[in-house]
């Protein structure tokens, strides 16, 4: 029997890979010396029609780490108070330890070999996530080492902008800017973006046939 239609499991879609969608809050842009503020994480799963969809959302404020670098800069651009009674924090091994169980128990579920990243300014985050596991000294990363997927990038050539807020303006995506520099609410949104580029790149047939196509 020969199979037209889109995969429908995201270990066929992205040669055994499963996508996970990330985004860091930091102190500066150094990922080995600025601390890691907060980290989320967007899960992705692919209905029976092949369309890719936003699953389920992660998020951990962390504790700086000892001797971190934070910027002040930084902190005013992100609007991140590290000194609020209200910012429920976690050291970094025990937040990144949770979430790379949860991509693992995901990719053992969707019979993929390995995560790789999703991100906005994907290698920023891939930086700051690998560096941080370094650091904890954890040698279970899920992800990839170094390659990911930049929705950045995919912006720009789906809507000739590479602005997170303005892609997702010009892709009909609700957009908060007072929500923004959130890690959850951006990974939210960048989930969002990537599985309505992926999508529409399906509908216009940009899936080689080929790929889906077998005999009995």
């Amino acid at each position: 029997m020969t199979n037209f239609g889109p995969p429908t499991a995201l270990a066929d879609r992205f040669r055994g890979f499963l996508p996970v969608v990330i985004d860091v809050e930091t102190g500066g842009f150094n990922a080995k010396t600025d601390a890691l503020l907060e980290v989320a994480a967007a899960t992705l799963s692919m209905n029976g029609l092949g369309i890719l969809e936003v699953d389920d959302i992660y998020s951990y404020q962390i504790e700086p780490f000892p001797n971190a670098n934070i910027e002040a800069s930084a902190i005013e651009f992100t609007g991140i108070d590290i000194e609020s009674g209200n910012r429920e924090t976690e050291p970094e091994i025990s937040a990144l330890t949770d979430l790379f169980k949860v991509i693992r128990q995901s990719v053992k579920a969707n019979d993929c070999s390995r995560a790789v990243m999703v991100a906005h300014n994907a290698h920023f985050d891939l930086g700051f996530i690998n560096a941080a596991a370094a650091r904890c000294k954890i040698k279970r990363n899920p992800f990839h080492p170094f390659s990911c997927m930049d929705t950045a990038t995919l912006a720009g050539l789906a809507y000739g902008h590479t602005v997170l807020a303005k892609a997702c303006e010009l892709a009909g995506i609700e957009f908060s800017n007072r929500k923004a520099h959130s890690a959850a609410y951006d990974a939210q949104k960048t989930a969002e973006l990537f599985c309505l580029i992926v999508n529409r790149w399906q509908e216009l047939g940009g899936w080689p046939l080929e790929h889906t196509m077998s005999d009995d």
